[in-house]
């Protein structure tokens, strides 16, 4: 049986595809079977130096820091592989020049991203936060921050920062703060 070129350039989308809502699912952080008791758009300030309940350290497992590193990695490997399949299809004698086009503008998505996300972190760090992780996708940017780095101001420098290198709609930037 012959793999047609349509076939592998598909299967290359679709990873990808794949990849991005696995890493959105990571980010929102959230069930839609779990209740949340708190309200959406609800602001919460947080005191540095509040303790953790013990419910609270045991849910969390992890440092913040450490969920910025994890998720960090998450998104590198993700990537990666959505380059490594679009590199796997030019190379592939084959593949038709249609296909070989699409995985060219593929590949440049995906570096036009990732210089965005590197763009916006280290903006981030020069204005104070001091570990941040920026995600964009087809729908928007979201943008994960420490909460002790939060203050009344912060979500609209924030957001500044990203609509100053993305073209992107105000409402559809996301913060979570870790």
């Amino acid at each position: 049986m012959k793999i047609q070129k349509k076939h592998i350039l598909g299967a290359a989308l679709i990873l990808a595809l794949g990849a991005a809502v696995f890493i959105n699912w990571q980010f929102s952080g959230s069930s839609a079977v779990k209740p949340t008791a708190k309200e959406l758009g609800a602001a919460t300030y947080v005191s540095r130096d509040a303790k953790a309940t013990a419910d609270e350290a045991v849910k969390g497992g992890l440092t913040p820091q450490e969920k910025i590193a994890k998720l960090r990695t998450e998104r590198s490997q993700a990537q990666d592989k959505a380059m490594d399949a679009a590199k796997n299809i030019l190379q592939l004698s084959d593949s038709s020049d249609k296909a070989k086009e699409e995985a060219v503008r593929q590949a440049g998505v995906i570096e036009r991203r990732i210089l965005v996300q590197s763009n916006i972190e280290s903006i981030l760090a020069a204005k104070g936060f001091t570990d941040a992780l920026c995600y964009l996708s087809d729908s928007g940017c979201t943008v994960s921050v420490m909460a002790d780095d939060m203050e009344k101001d912060s979500p609209l420098i924030i957001k500044d920062v990203v609509m100053s290198q993305i073209n992107v709609d105000f409402n559809q930037i996301v913060i979570v703060e870790i």
